[in-house]
């Protein structure tokens, strides 16, 4: 600004604020004119636009009210997606704060804390013992792990550190502070102690201390920047060993004489997120170095004292885990953090540069590799190479499976990710190596890999992880991609557990050792990821027979449950048979061994798909061809219930539709039949109530078998079958032209039904009728032997006239049986057989009425004036019919002469 500029603008502003800078201008003003002032002895003037100077600590402005306020708002609205993104980017501006050394970071912190703590959901879950939603756990996680990374800030000064401890052993004494493994402590009981039973390594849930979210943060105190190997590493790359080192020195340097940091794993790491964070990136890339030279170390020492072991760990079966704590699922992810710190080193922007930014952007990021600064000229380690390698031991440590819901399900949500990540990596040549290399040593591993021959029972399972190596692996080393995917099959808990006698249902172990089965609540997540690496292996097979038996076998002894062998079956079917080409028998096969297993496996337990799977079953075998068929059909017991075998297997296998299917010559269709017929007969004596009809019809086309099926249905009528399956067998035998047999069959239904005096609708009745018509249809003497029958098991009036009506209308005998004429003459209602039939007929009427009027109300007398006219009508057949009539109704009237109403209108109709 020209010298007019400037004095406008202080008149302007003084104005503008007069009451609050007018003394202060005046005092400035007179210093100014004033020549030996100490203004006048300083060459410049300040200028508050410029920011901070060099040595100041940054601070900006922070609106704490605004902060409050958002937190507050975003935590009512239940942490749904939207909230707990909005959240989760407070959370990033805290970090972005940190690493630009503002000191508002830490109050930004505190006033969320603030908020969370006050969350009236926490005194409520607390109460009802209900455990806290995901996202918002997720949330309080994110939050301790904050916290430690501030408590870790290598350049805060004591004071303030001392005053955040304070605060955090404040929050962490809550009642209601959420705990670090997700429970509210008493709610699950520990029911298993995943480690051996001694005191000091695994004391019970009740003794253990309480662990809160805040309590790693507060862990914290305890750890500080001044050691001066720590010092030494994380100031220069080219810090080695000494050439002369003293005895204490050596623990401090691997053989290559490059340093190693020997902390606890998930604290040294914390302290490399503490770096990142708060504006020290090259510094946390030596610590990380510093701590992946140490796990090397540690991985190889372990190795060798496996190999030493080995024999004896084998024979035992068994293995101790060498780790307490996993590092995939930590409360402070780990392996996350050092993945993290080395890719964002190697990670380019668009135009190709190194590019230090934020790691949100939703395109997948490219990377380079960037050579490692310390150590040696002559290696050609990347830090990228090295990224790849720290995540694949971490996911690839053997670790005891977390109890409680939460901390199992992390462990699942924290090897996605990481997964996630490493799928975006580029696979060139010098990756595929580190890949190889750390694959070969899982492989061989002791007690520190998941993937060692030998696994705690209670080891978390590598099965994700494991799909992605055999996929990343399949293109450049085949024979060890399978090798390993074959070995992560395992699935120890499910397995040992369970007793020798009862290998098929391991899940029922609960109830039987309560003490030795642990709850695992993911188990069915588990189960389903072992069934994808199944799956993965199995779709890379196809046209591999000797590969295909391998991993069948492997299906076969490591998956327990049988809806996800079908599914794998289905799976496989599914790529067997493609629709564009032709298809592949090998894996086909592979498809029908595992179908054929389900089978065995839900036999006899109850399954609601049972019925959808016994279809699929048989449309593998029609596929694989007419010896499968016959095999299916051979061994049905081992696979079917007689009235699947039957019903839907055999009569399937017979079907026109198969016949065509498969191009079938004449001698495999008679084979084929043979074996269905075989199959029928033995089903219909295992259970004829279900299976003798689908017996008949299978056996219809040759005559001996069908006798005998006849035979068998007639047999066990006598004993368990009912009058409708009884009914429904005779009306086929009428259909398919066995009059005399569908009469043997109806008799014998009639001898096992009792119909009731008021059953008028009941569902047999029009067997009843069909009955009587087929007897009559055959002639006098078979309708004189069904009437008594009929007589003993209808006790319902309106029936029985209904079938006394028919039988009067024409004359017995129309079945034209070769031999038989039918006289062509009425039958008569005096004579017997209808005599007798009359007879219980009108003592029908004449109890039902009975017991009607017993119970009457005004409201049906109608219809009880109808069933007398009704009545009547029976009662005129025989020759003195109206006497007997009359007789009944005075009987009525003296009897029920208190019903007036009732009588007076039995009076009108019927005199």
């Amino acid at each position: 600004m020209n010298r007019d500029q400037l004095q406008k603008f202080i008149q302007y502003l003084i104005t503008a604020h007069h009451t609050e800078v007018l003394p202060t201008a005046q005092k400035l003003a007179d210093e100014i004119l004033s020549s030996n002032s100490e203004i006048n002895q300083v060459n410049g003037a300040p200028d508050p636009t410029a920011g901070a100077s060099i040595d100041d600590e940054n601070c900006w402005h922070l609106d704490e009210e605004q902060v409050k306020e958002q937190v507050k708002l975003f935590l009512s609205q239940g942490g749904y997606y939207g909230s707990a993104k909005q959240l989760n980017s407070m959370f990033a501006k805290v970090r972005e704060m940190l690493r630009m050394r503002d000191s508002n970071g830490a109050r930004m912190l505190t006033l969320i804390t603030e908020q969370f703590v006050a969350d009236p959901r926490l005194t409520l879950w607390r109460q009802q013992g209900t455990s806290m939603t995901d996202k918002c756990r997720q949330l309080w996680d994110e939050l301790g792990a904050l916290w430690v990374c501030i408590i870790l800030n290598p350049h805060c000064k004591l004071e303030e550190k001392s005053c955040w401890l304070q605060q955090l052993q404040k929050w962490s004494d809550l009642d209601i502070c959420p705990l670090e493994d997700g429970n509210y402590g008493h709610e699950l009981p520990n029911i298993t102690n995943a480690l051996p039973q001694n005191a000091n390594q695994s004391p019970d849930s009740l003794s253990r201390p309480r662990r809160t979210v805040f309590t790693r943060a507060v862990e914290g105190r305890e750890l500080h920047w001044q050691d001066s190997h720590l010092q030494r590493i994380i100031r220069s790359d080219l810090y080695i060993a000494p050439a002369c080192q003293r005895e204490s020195e050596r623990l401090l340097f691997n053989s290559q004489g490059q340093p190693l940091w020997l902390e606890h794993v998930p604290t040294a790491c914390a302290r490399v997120d503490a770096l990142r964070s708060h504006g020290y990136p090259k510094e946390a890339l030596r610590l990380t170095v510093a701590v992946i030279n140490t796990l090397r170390l540690q991985q190889q020492r372990q190795l060798e004292i496996y190999k030493h072991q080995k024999k004896e760990l084998l024979q035992r079966g068994t293995t101790t885990i060498t780790n307490l704590e996993g590092w995939v699922g930590h409360p402070l992810d780990p392996i996350g953090c050092l993945f993290l710190t080395l890719t964002e080193a190697c990670r380019l922007n668009n135009d190709g540069y190194l590019e230090v930014s934020d790691m949100n952007e939703s395109r997948p990021p490219m990377y380079q590799h960037v050579p490692v600064a310390a150590g040696f000229p002559n290696s050609s380690e990347s830090y990228l190479s090295l990224a790849l390698e720290v995540a694949l031991m971490g996911m690839g440590q053997q670790r005891v499976m977390p109890e409680g819901l939460y901390a199992q399900d992390k462990v699942c949500r924290n090897e996605e990710q990481l997964l996630n990540q490493l799928q975006e990596l580029q696979l060139d040549d010098e990756l595929v190596q580190t890949l190889k290399k750390q694959c070969i040593l899982l492989l061989e591993g002791g007690p520190f890999s998941g993937l060692g021959e030998v696994i705690h029972r209670e080891s978390v399972p590598m099965h994700t992880f494991a799909k992605y190596l055999f996929s990343a692996l399949l293109p450049h080393d085949p024979d060890l991609s399978y090798k390993l995917a074959l070995r992560a099959m395992r699935l120890p808990v499910l397995e040992n557990s369970a007793t020798a006698g009862d290998t098929s249902h391991p899940h029922h172990m609960v109830s039987v050792v309560p003490s030795r089965y642990p709850r695992w609540f993911t188990l069915g997540h588990l189960e389903s990821q072992q069934c994808e690496l199944a799956s993965t292996m199995l779709t890379a097979a196809k046209g591999d027979t000797l590969r295909l038996r391998t991993i069948l076998e492997t299906i076969q002894k490591h998956i327990h449950s049988s809806s996800l062998i079908f599914k794998l079956a289905q799976d496989a079917f599914k790529i067997a048979t493609p629709t564009d080409s032709s298809t592949d028998s090998t894996l086909l096969n592979v498809a029908l061994e595992l179908g054929l297993q389900v089978m065995r496996m839900t036999l006899s337990t109850l399954n609601w798909r049972r019925r959808e799977m016994v279809r699929w079953l048989v449309t593998c075998a029609t596929e694989v061809g007419v010896r499968a068929l016959v095999s299916i059909l051979q061994s049905w017991y081992t696979l079917f219930t007689p009235t699947e075998a039957t019903s839907i297997v055999a009569a399937t296998a017979v079907s026109h539709t198969t016949i065509l299917r498969l191009s079938l010559d004449y001698p495999q269709r008679e084979e084929l039949a043979s074996c269905a017929r075989t199959l029928a007969l033995q089903c219909a004596m295992k259970d004829p109530q279900s299976c003798a009809l689908s017996a008949l019809t299978l056996c219809e086309k040759d005559h001996i078998a069908f006798e005998a099926a006849y035979q068998i249905a007639i047999d066990a009528a006598a004993g368990g079958m009912t009058h409708s399956q009884l009914f429904t067998i005779a009306r086929y035998m009428e259909l398919r032209g066995y009059p005399l047999r569908a009469f043997k069959l109806a008799s014998l239904a009639m001898s096992h039904l009792n119909l009731a005096y008021n059953q008028d609708t009941h569902p047999a009745i029009n067997d009843v009728l069909w009955a009587c018509a087929l007897s009559h249809s055959l002639g006098k003497n078979e309708l004189a032997a069904l009437i008594p029958l009929v007589v003993k098991s209808v006790h319902c009036a309106t029936v029985l006239s209904d079938i006394l009506r028919r039988c009067t209308v024409t004359a017995p005998g129309l079945a034209g049986i070769p031999g038989r004429r039918s006289s062509g003459k009425l039958m008569s209602t005096d004579k017997a057989p209808l005599r007798q039939l009359l007879d219980a007929t009108i003592n029908a009427y004449i109890n039902t009425t009975h017991s009607r009027l017993t119970h009457i109300s005004p409201r049906h007398y109608g219809e009880f004036i109808e069933f007398l006219s009704k009545a009547r009508e029976t009662f005129l057949l025989p020759q003195d019919g109206h006497l007997q009539f009359a007789q009944f109704i005075d009987n009525l009237k003296q009897i029920y002469k208190g019903k007036k109403k009732l009588m007076l209108l039995v009076r009108e109709h019927f005199g």
